[in-house]
Parts: structure tokens; C-alpha cells; sequence
């Protein structure tokens, strides 16, 4: 296996388990993946935002409030379960060399 599927199955182990993590743990899990799909995001050219629609952003706001007990098990693991959806797919894009190209919408 690749250290990209080893850190999908990673995520989704944890997501199953999420009552056997300590807050650490999940803060260092949704830390990493965000880190992770940020980078392969930039690899496969779809620009960083840095609005609250982002997934990307979710994945450091609930990373940030766990330590704090701000977040059930629940919703760590569904956020847990997206990012390793999220990665699995930005992985599909970059071993097939899927080129995305994002642009402004011309029309209407």
C-alpha cells in the first residue's frame, strides 16, 4: 500500500474506533489530513480558499475544538470519514493525471 491509502484506512480505523481516541489523537488525525489535502489539492491546481465552505477549513475548525470538548464523537467521526473521501479522491485524481482546470464561469 501507498502512505496516501495507509492514511485513508488510518482515518477510517479511527472514525470506527472514535471512542477508544484521546482528543490528541483526533487533533493530530484531522490536523494531518487537513494538511495532507491541502497539498494535494495544490498538486492536482485547485486553489487554497480560505472561506468557511471549505473543507478544508471544517477539518482545522474541528481540530481546533476538540482539545476543548466542543465536538461529540459523532461529528469528529463524520468529519474523520469525509476527509479520508476527500483524500481518496484527490489520489484517484493524481494516479490517473486528471487535469482540472478551474476558471470563472462565463455565460447567463
Amino acid at each position: 500500500m501507498s502512505l496516501t491509502t495507509d492514511f485513508i484506512v488510518e482515518l477510517i480505523r479511527a472514525a470506527n474506533e472514535i471512542d477508544k481516541l484521546t482528543a490528541s489523537e483526533k487533533n493530530r488525525l484531522l490536523d494531518r489530513a487537513a494538511a495532507i489535502i491541502r497539498d494535494m489539492r495544490g498538486q492536482v491546481g485547485i486553489p487554497a480558499t480560505r472561506t468557511r465552505a471549505d473543507a478544508v477549513v471544517e477539518l482545522q475548525v474541528v481540530a481546533a475544538s476538540v482539545p476543548f470538548g466542543r465536538r461529540t464523537n459523532e461529528q469528529v467521526k463524520a468529519v474523520l470519514l469525509n476527509a479520508a473521501a476527500m483524500i481518496r479522491d484527490l489520489h484517484i485524481v493524481l494516479d490517473t493525471k486528471t487535469v482540472i482546470q478551474i476558471g470563472e464561469h462565463i455565460g447567463s
